[in-house]
């Protein structure tokens, strides 16, 4: 299935709002320091595909609905209520029905930290995302680029900007700061289920389209700068299929190409100063690259694209040769870039969330 990725597909509602906060945000946007890049943390052992503290729990079957699934939704409970007591978890869970007419529960995990001043409806997203559930075939598949790797690294951001979220928070709120954009972003991570189908070909994005649209319907106070909590998310930053070598990313859409750029700009620094580990021909992120504003291959952006809500899609193409097969498990991922993947997208949260403010320099 082919979907067109253009202004066009916004609702004309919420295109003013998005341009208008992606305007201030890209204003901002300020690049950590070299020291402040040598201090992220690649995780080292955490996605160690055995024995890996983030990545080797997800590492198994986890079709919807099974035990595999509810394992690895432990998992992530755990690690967030053991380690960031500070981020406050919500589950959404709906039952959708497939067309086989088989009911299938789908459970959408959210843990957020916001800045502690704000009410309902004033904070801004920064929202990272990917998939959980995995395919029911090939039998025995364990995903683990799509999207065991990309879990994993999103715990592995958290944990890694957890504190510099605190010491900002702290700070601004003995300022008495806040009540602007760049002042009331939160950071959000979306640990989506239902992305696979189980009796269909193609994804069925059963937990996105749920998602969204509970956020669509969840509207806030009035007089609130933002009418809806889907509209509080100021990007949503999709990771699939990421963790084999030399993958090439391009930028799919023209409304955050800036934001793929500043991305692309954070993984060259990293490189310069010799912090990444692999030695590609292509960046992972190529600067030269210009939207190609389509993709043929669909994921779960793609219902808060629809309701207007601006992307970036880690996704290589072309894919690796493992990908959606009964190889594309824990032997055939390549761990320097999983590792670079996980200082890259460290180090544009910190960035997105101006943590120059707090750095010591």
């Amino acid at each position: 299935m082919r979907s067109i990725l253009s202004i066009s597909s916004y609702r004309p509602c919420f295109l003013f709002l998005v341009i208008d906060s992606l305007l201030i945000i890209t204003y901002a946007y300020k690049p950590l320091s070299d020291s402040f890049l040598r201090n992220i943390s690649s995780g080292g052992s955490e996605f160690d595909p055995n024995h890996g503290t983030h990545l080797s729990p997800i590492l198994i079957p986890r079709v919807a609905g099974t035990a595999g699934h509810t394992t690895v939704q432990r998992h992530f409970i755990n690690f967030f209520s053991g380690e960031l007591p500070r981020w406050r978890m919500e589950w959404y869970n709906s039952t959708t029905t497939t067309p086989m007419g088989v009911e299938v529960p789908i459970a959408n995990l959210v843990f957020k930290r916001e800045p502690p001043w704000t009410k309902q409806g004033q904070a801004n997203w920064l929202t990272l995302a990917a998939h959980y559930d995995s395919k029911n075939f090939p039998e025995g598949f364990v995903g683990a680029t799509d999207s065991a790797v990309p879990c994993a690294i999103l715990l592995h951001v958290a944990r890694s900007i957890d504190q510099y979220v605190t010491q900002m928070h702290d700070e601004m709120a003995e300022l008495g700061e806040g009540g602007t954009v760049e002042m009331d972003m939160g950071v959000q991570i979306l640990l989506l289920d239902g992305k696979e189908a189980l009796d269909e070909k193609g994804p069925a994005l059963y937990g996105s389209r749920a998602l969204s649209k509970t956020w669509e319907m969840k509207t806030n106070p009035v007089g609130s700068k933002y009418p809806n909590a889907l509209s509080q998310i100021s990007i949503f930053v999709l990771l699939d299929v990421l963790g084999s070598i030399n993958p090439i990313i391009p930028s799919y859409f023209l409304l955050t190409h800036w934001a793929y750029k500043n991305m692309a700009r954070l993984e060259d620094r990293l490189r310069k100063i010799g912090l990444l580990e692999t030695s590609p021909q292509s960046a992972f992120l190529p600067k030269s690259s210009e939207p190609i504003m389509e993709s043929g291959i669909i994921g779960d952006y793609v219902p808060f694209m629809e309701r207007g809500i601006p992307f970036i899609r880690l996704l290589p193409s072309p894919l690796p040769p493992t990908a959606y097969t009964i190889e594309d498990d824990g032997e055939h991922l390549d761990l320097p870039t999983v590792r670079d993947w996980a200082k890259i997208v460290t180090g544009f949260a910190l960035e997105w969330l101006d943590m120059m403010e707090v750095w010591p320099e």
